[in-house]
Parts: C-alpha cells; structure tokens; sequence
C-alpha cells in the first residue's frame, strides 16, 4: 500500500484524476459520469490501467483500456532495465485479441520475486480482411510488483465493501491503512449502484486504483447484488480478470470466493425474465461441495469465506435466505474459520453460533459517512486477526480466531 497521503497530497490525487478524466473531480460522481472518454477522434492513448489481478499461484493478470483498436503486449523481466520477456493476450481460436479492452497473463512467474514490466500498445488504423494497418505505438511507464510465494508463512489484506459509486471512498478508505504493506486489496460487492457504461467503472473504480495502488499490487473482486444490475451489466466482467467464484491458497490460508449474486427472486419483475440466480448459486453449492473435500482446502491451516451476502442475519430476501439454505451447511460441514461479507450495510462482528454458523461472520458497513468501513486481516499460521475501522479510523470491530 502506498504510503499515508496528507490533506494536500490528496487534494493533489483528485485534480490529477479529474484531469484524466476530462476535467470533473471525482469528488461528484454525478458530474464525473457524464465525461468523454470514448472520443474515437483523439489521439491514441490508453484510457485507463495498467490494473493488476490474480489469484496467486506464480501468475498475474495485467490489464488497461485503450481509446481505439489495438494490438498489445507486456513486456516484462527481472530488471527495470531488461524487459526482454513478452506476452500477449489470450488467443481464441488462433486469433490474438485486437480490441480496446486489453488483459494478458503472464504464468510460470518465479516465487518471491519482483518483476518490471511495462504495457504497450499498438493503434489498429484500418482492418481489412487481408491487410490491418497499424498506426501508433504507445508505452505505459515501467511498473513493478511482488510475485508471492504461495508458501509463504504470513499473508496480510484489506477489505472494502458496499461504496456504492462513491469513489471518493476508496482513497479515503485505503488512507486510514497508513501505509502498511499489503498482499492484496479486496472488494467485496456493490462498488457500484448499478451498470450504466464503461465510463461510470473508468471513473468510480478503475482509475482511483490505478491511481492509488494497482499499478502494483493486485487487487480481488466478487460481484455483490448491485453489480448485477443495469443495462451494463452483462459487459461489466469484460473489464476484469476475475469477478465471479474461484478458489486458491495463498500462505497459511485457503480463500473460497463465492458470487452470491441478486437478492430478489429470479422472477421480480425488475429482471424481466433474463437472470437465473438460483441456479447460478446451486452450481456454486456444488462446486463447494467439491472444494471442501480438496486437500489443498483441508490441510490449509486457516479457510476464509469471502461473499458478498452473508451466510446469515441479513435478513429474509430470497437471495439471503437462499444463500443461508445452500451455503451454511456446507461452511459448517467445510469447518471454515472465517467469513468475510457485507450486503448490510450495517458493521458487526457474529461470533459463531453452535445451533447455526459455526464460523465467525464479518460484515463490512457501507456506504456513507460514519457507516463505511476498512476490514484488515492478518493471518499466520497460528491465528487470523481481524480489526475493522470506521471511516474516523476508529476501531469498530475485532476478532481473533486461532488455529483448531
């Protein structure tokens, strides 16, 4: 994490976001929603990133956005002076991708070490079917970032949930962490109120962490119920690596991640018959049902939950009561040791409860001042630590759960 900005260098981070984005401060998201940024007539130029996700496991997934067409890579190595490595994005079919929305992985990383690594891209004039005529190349500035060693004996993360097209949020919310070195930066749902267009993710999201930490260190992300909605929503994974479920092990801890998805009924009248949650959540069951009997899952020292919905007490909307039918025995049956949610909008730390969650159960706050909240994890092989601050910095919640 980037260290603790002053009132002034804050002041400093915004105007240079809204010059980014075409003038309009991040601070009225109202405004800042209606920037251009999707002038076809501009110079070649990269819109937003470079923005880093991954789920670990000696790879990093490393993504920008570009005004127009291109083709792009990543040109990487061990030393900011020798990025004699490249990779591209993945082939479909045998065809490169050449679009807008670029996103290449680079695998077989070492453990433990630093990488440098630069994007570039390549403007596409014209594509004819048997001659493209490129234009342009651009390059972003030379960038780092840790490659972990999934062995290692520690791993230490922030969680955010609920801003809800607040991103003044995630600078102020990151700031109360003071510095502190983090493996990853977790979000978890409702970033968003719902999806309007590229612009709305560009600037409620997408921007302020590049700006404040992505270049260089990766963040996680799971969908919560908002992200769900909106005439963009069905493009909206189309800009990140990973949004939906997924598992890995990272240190002493085994990270499930569930996408809970909507928490009406499939047939509300506000989804006019194209959403199909409930299965969408059945085939999770299963698929968890499976991961608990995984070795990697069983011998972890610690297991973590990481949904948006919690298990339990948010109420009885379909989406949480479905949730708590399909998903609670099993997180019993997989003995985890921690879950990590939000949805509420209401912080509190659930101690387990032997006649239904045996688990722990951290609700995040959200989304206005005095209710939003920073969730900072640490976990060794002996324990997990849990302090969640309000947006004071005041602690407003602790749990330590050791290891059984």
């Amino acid at each position: 994490m980037k260290e603790n900005l002053s009132k002034e260098n804050r002041r400093s981070f915004l105007l240079k976001s809204s010059i980014a984005l075409g003038g309009l401060a991040l601070l009225n998201p109202s405004k800042a929603i209606s920037a251009s940024l999707d002038n076809q007539e501009q110079s070649f130029k990269i819109i937003t990133g470079p923005y880093l996700q991954t789920n670990f496991g000696n790879s990093i997934s490393i993504l920008w956005i570009t005004n127009n067409d291109a083709s792009s890579w990543v040109e990487y190595g061990e030393s900011p002076d020798s990025l004699t490595n490249k990779a591209f994005g993945k082939s479909e079919l045998g065809l490169k991708p050449a679009g807008r929305l670029n996103r290449v992985k680079i695998n077989n990383l070492k453990p433990g070490v630093t990488y440098y690594y630069r994007i570039a891209s390549k403007e596409i004039n014209n594509f004819q079917p048997y001659k493209v005529t490129y234009g342009e190349t651009i390059y972003g500035d030379t960038e780092s970032f840790a490659n972990l060693n999934t062995s290692k004996e520690d791993v230490s993360f922030v969680m955010l949930n609920d801003i809800h097209d607040r991103p003044e949020s995630i600078l102020h919310l990151l700031d109360l962490d003071k510095g502190n070195k983090r493996d990853f930066v977790f979000f978890n749902g409702d970033i968003f109120d719902y999806q309007t267009d590229e612009k709305q993710i560009i600037e409620h999201f997408l921007q302020p962490c590049t700006d404040y930490f992505a270049k260089n260190i990766p963040f996680l992300y799971v969908r919560g119920n908002h992200e769900t909605r909106g005439k963009f929503a069905r493009e909206f994974s189309s800009y990140f690596d990973q949004v939906g479920y997924t598992s890995f092990t990272l240190g002493p801890v085994r990270f499930v991640i569930l996408d809970t998805g909507e928490d009406k009924e499939d047939t509300h009248p506000v989804y006019a018959d194209i959403v199909d949650f409930d299965q969408y959540r059945i085939e999770q069951a299963a698929w968890l049902e499976e991961e608990i009997q995984k070795k990697e899952f069983k011998n972890a020292p610690f297991r973590i939950v990481m949904m948006h919905i919690p298990p339990r007490y948010s109420g009885d909307a379909h989406g949480a009561t479905h949730c708590t039918e399909l998903f609670e025995p099993l997180l019993n049956k997989g003995k985890v040791d921690l879950v990590l949610s939000g949805h509420t909008h209401q912080y509190k730390v659930h101690s387990p409860d032997k006649t239904s969650n045996n688990y722990p159960i951290i609700i995040g706050g959200g989304s206005r001042d005095g209710s939003r909240t920073l969730t900072k994890i640490n976990a060794t092989k002996k324990e997990i630590q849990v302090s969640m601050l309000d947006d004071s910095g005041k602690e407003v919640g602790r749990y330590v759960a050791s290891r059984k």
